[in-house]
């Protein structure tokens, strides 16, 4: 699934949030932050809001964008654990974002069965000896 929202002067903020009944792995990835149509020539900032592991949430800055030097930012898919927000800290706009969502589905049976094969696969391979001199 493609993610994409926009963010301006009238909209700051978007959340990406999961329904936490859902017990699958989502990976969100962040693939471009650009600068679109009507943009001025001011630094625009933009922040990704979430968790850390002691559940207290961080801020972190991920794009300053101007349209004189730098429109477009390539972020090379940067993972992020939903939920997440994505704000624009400083400037009006409007920045555009768009990446990927993967659902993984987990089944705990499959998860079992993977790990009775790792540890035949184990059994099977043969100890490292040391170089002889």
């Amino acid at each position: 699934l493609f993610l994409g929202c926009e963010l301006t002067a009238r909209t700051k903020s978007y959340t990406f949030q999961v329904d936490e009944e859902d017990h699958s792995d989502h990976i969100l990835a962040l693939s471009v932050v650009c600068l679109t149509d009507g943009a001025k020539d001011e630094c625009n900032v933009v922040e990704v809001v979430g968790r850390n592991h002691e559940n207290q949430e961080i801020a972190v800055p991920v794009a300053n964008l101007k349209l004189s030097c730098q429109p477009l930012l390539s972020l090379d898919n940067f993972r992020l654990q939903p939920p997440v927000t994505f704000r624009l800290a400083a400037g009006s706009g409007p920045v555009h974002l768009a990446g990927w969502h993967r659902i993984v589905h987990r089944e705990d049976a499959s998860f079992e069965e993977d790990d009775d094969l790792s540890e035949e696969v184990e059994e099977e391979l043969a100890p490292i000896m040391p170089a002889k001199k």
